[in-house]
C-alpha cells in the first residue's frame, strides 16, 4: 500500500481549498496547484480565514493552525506535485478539462502516486481510462464545505485495486470524515438525489408554482430542510448544477433528468449564484435578496 505523506490539490476553488484545508490540519505536507495566479491567492486567503473561525469557535488552537498553513504550498505549475503521493483533482466539472488534467499528471507524478478525482457526476471509469494507472485510480467526493461536511463519498472504478481503496479510506478516516461507497453510475449518490430535487424547485419557479422566496420558505419549514433549494443551488453553483444535471440526462437517458430550460437561462446570463454576485438571489446588497 502507498503510504500518504504529501497530498496534492488540483484546483484552488471552494473544493480544492477545503480539501487542502482538512488535509494539511490533519498533518498531511500539501500542494495546492491552480492554473490561475489569482484563484491561489484567493484560495490561500480562504483557507486562512476559515481556519481563524476555527480558532475563533475553539475547534482548532493558534499553534495547530500556524502549523498547517505552513505545510500548505501553493503552485501554478502540475510539475508542484511531482512528489505528491496522493493527488486530488477538484477542477471544474467539465470532463474535457479533468481529462486534460489527468494526461498531464500522468507525465510528472511518481509511479507509485495514487490519483483521485472529486468529480460530483462524471464516471469514475471514463476519467481513469486517460491515465496509466487506472487500477490507482479512484472517486472522492467531497461536500460543499469541506472543512465542515463529514461526508465523503468514495466511488471506485472498473479498475480500481483494493489497495487504492484501502489507501484512500485511511486517508479520509485520518481527515476526520466518513465516507459512504458509491456505484459507478451518474451522479452517484448524494447528486442523483439532490439534484434533481435542485431542478424541480427550478421548475417550480419556472412554471410560476412559486416565488424564489415562497419556494425556499416551503421547503425550510415544511421539509425542516436547513436551506432552500434555491438558495442551496446558488451556493454549489449554477453552472455546476446544470452540468450535473446534463450528466444524469445524458448517461440515464430518462426526460426526468432534463434540465430546466431556466437554470439554463440562468447560467448563460452569468448568473452562476453567490460566485458571481447573482443566482435565484442577488448578492450585491448587505443581504440577500431574490432575483425574481
Amino acid at each position: 500500500m502507498t503510504e500518504i505523506r504529501t497530498v496534492g490539490v488540483i484546483g484552488a476553488g471552494q473544493m480544492g481549498n477545503g480539501i487542502a484545508h482538512v488535509s494539511a490540519l490533519a498533518g498531511y505536507d500539501v500542494v495546492l496547484s491552480d492554473v490561475s495566479e489569482t484563484a491561489l491567492k484567493a484560495g490561500m486567503e480562504t483557507i486562512e480565514r476559515n481556519m481563524s473561525r476555527q480558532v475563533a469557535r475553539e475547534m482548532i488552537t493558534l499553534d495547530q493552525m500556524q502549523a498547517a498553513l505552513k505545510r500548505i504550498r501553493p503552485s501554478a505549475s502540475v510539475k508542484a506535485h511531482e512528489a505528491s503521493d496522493l493527488i486530488i483533482e477538484a477542477a471544474t466539472e467539465k470532463r474535457e478539462v479533468k481529462e486534460q488534467i489527468f494526461r498531464a499528471l500522468c507525465e510528472v507524478v511518481p509511479a507509485h502516486a495514487l490519483l483521485a478525482t472529486n468529480t460530483s457526476s462524471i464516471s469514475i471509469t471514463r476519467l481513469a481510462s486517460v491515465t496509466d494507472r487506472p487500477d490507482r485510480f479512484i472517486g472522492l467526493h467531497f461536500m460543499n464545505p469541506v472543512p465542515l461536511m463529514k461526508l465523503v463519498e468514495v466511488i471506485r472504478g472498473l479498475n480500481t485495486e483494493q489497495a487504492t481503496y484501502d489507501t484512500v479510506i485511511g486517508y479520509t478516516k485520518s481527515i476526520g470524515k466518513t465516507t459512504t461507497n458509491a456505484e459507478d453510475y451518474p451522479a452517484f449518490i448524494v447528486n442523483r438525489i439532490l439534484m434533481p430535487m435542485i431542478n424541480e424547485a427550478v421548475y417550480t419557479l419556472y412554471e410560476g408554482v412559486g416565488s424564489v422566496a415562497s419556494i425556499d420558505t416551503a421547503m425550510k419549514l415544511g421539509a425542516n430542510h436547513p436551506m432552500g433549494p434555491l438558495q442551496l443551488a446558488d451556493f454549489i453553483g449554477l453552472d455546476t448544477c446544470l452540468s450535473i444535471m446534463q450528466v444524469l440526462h445524458d448517461g440515464l437517458a430518462d426526460t426526468k433528468y432534463r434540465p430546466c430550460p431556466l437554470l439554463v437561462k440562468f447560467v448563460e446570463a452569468g448568473w452562476l449564484g453567490k460566485k458571481s454576485g447573482k443566482g435565484f438571489y442577488d448578492y450585491s446588497g448587505d443581504a440577500p435578496v431574490p432575483s425574481r
